[in-house]
């Protein structure tokens, strides 16, 4: 995790290397409800967290992308300007 200011924006980013985020479900992640992995039978959680941060990052005036590959991990960035 980082943060950092680059002129008038803070930036917040988070990188993870656990599990990739498949790139059909990339565009998906941030919708309410949405999971991606149908591969789990014993899978926790209703879909709702990344939305949750997606309005409150929105409602405080910033941004927030996603990129995740195997070679770099999951990378979420939170732009505040």
């Amino acid at each position: 995790m980082s943060l950092a200011g680059r002129g008038r924006k803070t930036v917040l980013t988070v990188q993870n290397f656990g599990s990739v985020i498949a790139p059909e479900d990339l565009p998906h992640v941030f919708e309410r409800f949405y999971r991606g992995d149908k591969a789990r039978t014993a899978q926790q959680g209703h879909g709702l967290g990344l939305a949750i941060i997606k309005r409150t990052v929105e409602l405080s005036g910033g941004s927030i992308q996603v990129e995740s590959a195997p070679e770099t991990g999951t990378l979420f960035t939170v732009t505040f300007e």
